[in-house]
C-alpha cells in the first residue's frame, strides 16, 4: 500500500487578527490571534502532488497578510520543479489558495464541481460571499477548464492510491478535505474546513462561512475520516509550528513535515 509524506509551506501570516475576527461570538473578541497561511506538498517516492498554491502577496497585503515564503520558493526548497508537477488539488477557490496557478504550467488541476458552480453563480452577487474570491483568479479557472486542465469532480473523489477528496462545505459551497494514507495511518488535511484546532476542540464556527450547519457537520466528517484527532491538520493554525518539525533548521517557520506524529497531542 502506498503511503505519503505531507509537507506544509507557511507562505504568509497575519499577526493583526483578533479572536473576534476569527470566531463567531467569541467571548474574548479583542485578544490577538495570529492567522498563518499554509499550502502543501504530498510526496510518495518520486511522485509529487501539490495541494493549493498560496496567496498572491499583492492581494493579501491590503488585508494585513504578509508573505513569509513564496510557494515557488517552497517547492524549490523541496526539490520540486514546478514544470514537472502534473497534479494540483484545489481544496477551494478563495484567493489565498489560488495565488500561483500559473507557476505550474503543465499541471492538471482538480476541484469540487460545487465550488465552481458557487464561484460562477448567483451567490457571487452578495459581497458577503464573494469577498474572499478574486475575479481574475476565477476567470483563470474558467480558462483552465476550457483548456482541459481543470477537472471538476463530485463530492467524493479518489485522487490516487492513498489519497481521496471529500466534500464538507461550510466555509464555502465547495470546501473539501483530503484523506491521506501515511506511515502512521490515515491523516486528514482539513484545509479551511478547520482554520484552527480550537474550532475542532470546542465545536465552534469560523467567521467566514457559507453554511454554518455544514461547517459544524464537517467536524464529524473529519473525525470519521481520520484515525484520531491527532491525525487532523488545520490550515491556518500557528500551533502547527510547535507540533511539527521543520524539514531543516534554516527553514524553521517556513516548511514543516506533517505526516509524523505531532510532538504534543492535538
Amino acid at each position: 500500500m502506498k503511503t505519503w509524506e505531507i509537507y506544509a509551506i507557511r507562505h504568509a501570516t497575519n499577526e493583526t487578527r483578533t479572536r473576534g475576527v476569527n470566531f463567531i461570538s467569541d467571548p474574548d473578541p479583542t485578544t490577538p490571534l495570529t492567522l498563518d497561511f499554509f499550502c502543501w506538498v504530498l510526496r510518495s517516492g518520486r511522485e509529487v502532488i501539490v495541494v493549493d498554491t498560496g496567496i498572491d502577496p499583492a492581494k493579501g497585503e491590503p488585508n494585513g497578510h504578509r508573505q513569509v515564503m513564496s510557494p515557488p520558493d517552497g517547492w524549490a526548497a523541496l526539490g520540486i520543479d514546478p514544470a514537472e508537477v502534473s497534479t494540483v488539488l484545489l481544496t477551494h477557490a478563495h484567493y489565498d489558495h489560488l495565488g500561483y496557478l500559473d507557476a505550474l504550467p503543465n499541471a492538471r488541476f482538480y476541484m469540487q464541481a460545487e465550488e465552481m458552480a458557487y464561484v460562477t453563480g448567483p451567490w457571487m452577487q452578495k459581497p458577503t460571499f464573494r469577498h474572499a474570491y478574486k475575479a481574475d483568479e476565477i476567470a483563470r479557472l474558467v480558462h483552465l477548464l476550457h483548456d482541459g486542465r481543470l477537472h471538476l469532480h463530485g463530492r467524493d473523489f479518489d485522487v490516487t492510491d492513498g489519497i481521496s477528496a471529500h466534500w464538507v462545505g461550510g466555509h464555502c459551497a465547495g470546501q473539501e478535505v483530503l484523506r491521506i494514507r501515511t506511515e502512521r495511518g490515515w491523516v486528514v488535511l482539513a484545509s479551511d474546513a478547520l482554520h484552527y484546532y480550537e474550532e475542532f476542540e470546542r465545536g465552534i464556527p469560523f467567521t467566514v462561512a457559507f453554511n454554518i450547519s455544514d461547517m459544524m457537520a464537517a467536524h464529524d466528517r473529519i473525525r470519521e475520516l481520520a484515525d484520531s484527532d491527532d491525525h487532523v491538520l488545520p490550515a491556518h493554525d500557528p500551533r502547527l509550528l510547535d507540533k511539527y518539525a521543520a524539514i531543516s533548521p534554516d527553514l524553521a517557520g517556513r516548511i514543516l513535515r506533517l505526516d509524523p506524529a505531532p510532538e504534543t497531542g492535538a
